[in-house]
């Protein structure tokens, strides 16, 4: 990869896809970003000249190259034309295993043979996610953190089927986007998201408790409770430790709908 602009594709034009795609086209590759919802195309597409108009006003990005940037983008419906001719398929769409077979099975169809194919999947089995592809090895894991702009980590996930070559080019990839990787097996969780979930869940118990409140806990953990419940189920079935069981705080707050910054309501009440 080395002097050479990868051409990039992202599945998923949420909060994580339209990052990656952002840092990928700041990082001079072309992008392609799809998704089955058509709507959220041109949202994302918004949410990328924000970040570009953000990145000049902030000094971190030349006026010169907002154009240049924008160009390098394009949203594409259809996922087949999405993933035709690129080296690089970056999947970021929900938490659901069956799902993401399912894609990447279509995918692995419609793209190049050389493509790498990544999940940026913060808990799922990497291993799981290619058990039904031809070429199982082709797939790894790169799990990119929110704001994808800000956050320097890339997780790189390999698993017992993947080829070393897969897991090389995915770590070039992620320094090319500036960012710092790490290569960790697949196992649930991975190493962050078993860290954070336990930190997580912790200082709701702290909460609910009456340790202290929610923000002197905030403070003093400088957690901003990103983990949602869905991860600490799929670990605490997963591996059977009690410190991932989700307690009754989060449960209650999942229940009544008060799922954080998202639904305006959780710990916090935020407003617009």
């Amino acid at each position: 990869m080395n002097g050479f602009s990868p051409r990039v594709a992202v599945i998923g034009a949420g909060t994580m896809g339209h990052g990656i795609a952002y840092v990928a086209a700041v990082a001079g590759c072309e992008v392609r970003i799809t998704d089955a919802r058509r709507a959220a195309l041109p949202q994302a597409l918004d949410k990328i000249e924000a970040l570009l108009l953000g990145g000049v006003k902030r000094g971190k990005l030349a006026a010169d190259e907002h154009a240049a940037v924008r160009k390098r983008i394009s949203a594409e419906p259809q996922l087949r034309e999405a993933v035709a001719d690129v080296d690089i398929v970056v999947e970021a769409i929900v938490e659901d295993l069956a799902l993401k077979q399912r894609l990447f099975a279509e995918v692995e169809r419609a793209a190049p043979p050389g493509a790498l194919l990544a999940s940026n999947t913060s808990s799922l089995s990497i291993g799981q996610i290619a058990a039904g592809l031809t070429e199982p090895g082709r797939l790894v894991g790169m799990h990119f953190f929110n704001p994808v702009v800000v956050m320097k980590l890339v997780e790189v996930v390999t698993h017992g089927r993947e080829s070393g070559p897969a897991a090389e080019r995915a770590v070039e990839f992620a320094r090319r986007l500036g960012k710092e990787p790490i290569v960790v097996r697949d196992s649930p969780g991975f190493a962050s998201s078993r860290l954070g979930v336990v930190l997580g869940l912790e200082a709701m118990r702290m909460l609910e408790q009456d340790v202290a409140s929610a923000e002197d806990i905030d403070k003093a953990m400088e957690l901003g409770y990103n983990h949602p419940m869905a991860i600490a189920d799929y670990l605490h079935a997963t591996l059977g430790k009690p410190q991932y069981e989700p307690p009754k705080i989060l449960r209650e707050k999942v229940k009544k709908g008060e799922l954080g910054k998202k639904s305006g309501k959780g710990f916090y009440t935020w407003s617009d």
